[in-house]
């Protein structure tokens, strides 16, 4: 065997057993939205080369594809990638007001290209729920996020303290009790957001989505 195919088999290998070695369970099966349910919004999600693809529609709301499951405290690992144009985010301990159809609200990790100036990839912020949680003075833009391509990031919530990684890179650490003591348990929503008329489609793409439950 050459050692391009050697490495190559061993890459596929690690892909493969990735969860297995590294304890992640997968909560997306790479094949269907089985164990999710989408709120609000008229974006369409589809599965797509074992990612999840949310597709804008104009005139929609933001959008949220939820996870069926509750989460509490967790370490959380998925990749994403976003059509330039589009920023989005991934809910995190997550409810609904006003029963099961109702607006979405909770934590969001941003995920938003970094263009020229650098962007807020990473930060949190409390969609629906007053805006930025992660204060002004700790967001600082950066380049962490590789536009358009893919990005690993990893989110570990453990009561009132949510630390965020992307691409190997520290980029919040908040913890904040009065914030966070009215969401200690809730879905993981991929977002689609609204979209100005006349503009998009967009698209954005989640794959190797898997979660640790912490005590």
């Amino acid at each position: 065997m050459s050692k391009h195919i050697l490495t190559t088999a061993l890459l596929f290998t690690f892909t493969l057993t990735g969860f297995a070695k590294d304890k992640y369970t997968p909560i997306f099966d790479g094949k269907t939205l089985k164990g999710w349910t989408q709120r609000n919004g008229t974006a369409t999600y589809r599965v797509e080369n074992g990612a999840i693809v949310g597709k804008t529609k104009e005139g929609s709301p933001n959008s949220f594809l939820c996870t069926d499951k509750l989460y509490g405290n967790f370490d959380l690992k998925f990749e994403v990638k976003v059509d330039n144009g589009l920023n989005s985010g991934v809910q995190i301990r997550s409810q609904t007001k006003d029963g099961p159809k109702g607006r979405v609200n909770g934590p969001q990790v941003e995920i938003e290209m970094s263009g020229k100036n650098g962007a807020e990839s990473g930060y949190i912020y409390g969609e629906a729920a007053g805006g930025w949680m992660t204060p002004a003075d700790k967001r600082k833009p950066h380049k962490h996020f590789k536009d358009g391509e893919w990005n690993a990031y990893r989110v570990v919530a453990k009561d009132a303290h949510i630390q965020v990684w992307i691409n190997g890179v520290q980029i919040s650490d908040l913890v904040d009790k009065e914030k966070l003591k009215s969401h200690p348990k809730g879905f993981i929503g991929l977002q689609v957001h609204g979209i100005r008329k006349g503009s998009g489609p967009f698209e954005v793409s989640w794959r190797n989505l898997g979660i640790i439950e912490l005590k």
